[in-house]
C-alpha cells in the first residue's frame, strides 16, 4: 500500500487523524479511575468515614460531571461509527429524551445541590427551571404519543450539540420547537446570540473551523466539532441539520430525523 508523503510531514493531519483517536482512548482511563473513585466514597462511607450534607452534594455533582465528561469521549467515537454506517436503533420517546437533554445540558447552570433528573417528573417545576434559565420549549401535544425506532444514543448527542452551542451563543434566550411532519420529528433550536453571516454558513459545519467576526460584540467561536460531528451523525440516519441565520440576528438549527429508521435509504441513497 503506498503512503502519501505530504499526509505524514503534516503535523495538523497527524494530529487530526492519528492523536484525536489515540488520546480518546486514553482519556477513557484515568476518567473511569476518577468515577470508581467518587462511587466508592459516596457508597462506602461505613468504611470510609461519613460525608457531610455538602460533601455528599459537591461529590455527586462532580461524579455527575465525570459521567458527562465519559459520554463525551464516547460521542466522539459515535462520529466514527456514523461514518463507518454502524447504527443501533431502539424504540424510545422523544418527548422524554428530549427533556432530559435539555436538562443536561442545563445542569452546570443549575445550583450545586440541584439533581436535573428530578425535575423532569414534575412538569410545572420544569417549566419554571427552563424557563427561569431563559430557554421556552414548544413540544407538539401528539409527540408525547410518538416512539420512535432510532439510534437513541446518537440522538441525545445530536440534540446535545445543539443545545449546547445555543447555549454558549445565546444573549438571553433559546426557543426550542418540536413537532412530526411527514414521519419525521423536526427540532428547531433558535438562540438570540450574534448570527452567522450567511457567506459563513457552511464553514460552521466543517471539522475545527471558528466562525467569528471582529467587528461584531459577541463571536461564534468554539472547538468547531461539535456542530460538524452532529451533521454526521444526523445524516448517518437519514436526518439532516438546516442552518437559518444572519448577521446579528440570531440562528436556528434545524434537526430533521425520520421517526423510524430504515437503512435502505441510505444504502440507496435516497
Amino acid at each position: 500500500m503506498q503512503t502519501n508523503p505530504t499526509e505524514i510531514d503534516n503535523p495538523k493531519s497527524f494530529f487530526r487523524e492519528i492523536e484525536i483517536q489515540f488520546l480518546i482512548h486514553e482519556m477513557k482511563d484515568p476518567i473511569a479511575i476518577v468515577e470508581t473513585g467518587v462511587r466508592t466514597l459516596l457508597d462506602k462511607q461505613d468504611k470510609f468515614g461519613p460525608l457531610s450534607a455538602q460533601q455528599e452534594k459537591t461529590l455527586k455533582r462532580t461524579l455527575r460531571n465525570v459521567v458527562k465528561a465519559r459520554e463525551m469521549l464516547n460521542g466522539l467515537l459515535e462520529v466514527g461509527r456514523s461514518e463507518a454506517g454502524v447504527c443501533c436503533c431502539v424504540q424510545f420517546d422523544p418527548a422524554h429524551v428530549i427533556l432530559q437533554v435539555i436538562l443536561d445540558a442545563l445542569e452546570t447552570r443549575l445550583a450545586p445541590d440541584v439533581d436535573p433528573s428530578t425535575r423532569i417528573n414534575n412538569p410545572i417545576e420544569l417549566q419554571h427551571t427552563l424557563e427561569q434559565d431563559g430557554i421556552y420549549l414548544d413540544l407538539s401535544p401528539h409527540i408525547g404519543r410518538i416512539h420512535m425506532c432510532q439510534d437513541e444514543t446518537r440522538f441525545r448527542q445530536i440534540l446535545g450539540n445543539l443545545l449546547k452551542n445555543a447555549l454558549y451563543h445565546r444573549k438571553n434566550r433559546i426557543d426550542i420547537h418540536v413537532e412530526e411532519t411527514d414521519d419525521c420529528l423536526m427540532i428547531e433550536v433558535t438562540d438570540d446570540g450574534p448570527g452567522i453571516d450567511p457567506k459563513h454558513h457552511k464553514l460552521v459545519f466543517r471539522q475545527y473551523v471558528q466562525v467569528t467576526d471582529a467587528s461584531m460584540k459577541l463571536s461564534r467561536k468554539g472547538h468547531g466539532l461539535g456542530l460538524a460531528g452532529a451533521l454526521i451523525m444526523a445524516r448517518s440516519l437519514d436526518g439532516d441539520i438546516r442552518l437559518k441565520s444572519d448577521k446579528g440576528q440570531g440562528a436556528t438549527f434545524s434537526l430533521r430525523l425520520p421517526i423510524t429508521f430504515n437503512p435502505k435509504r441510505i444504502d440507496t441513497g435516497r
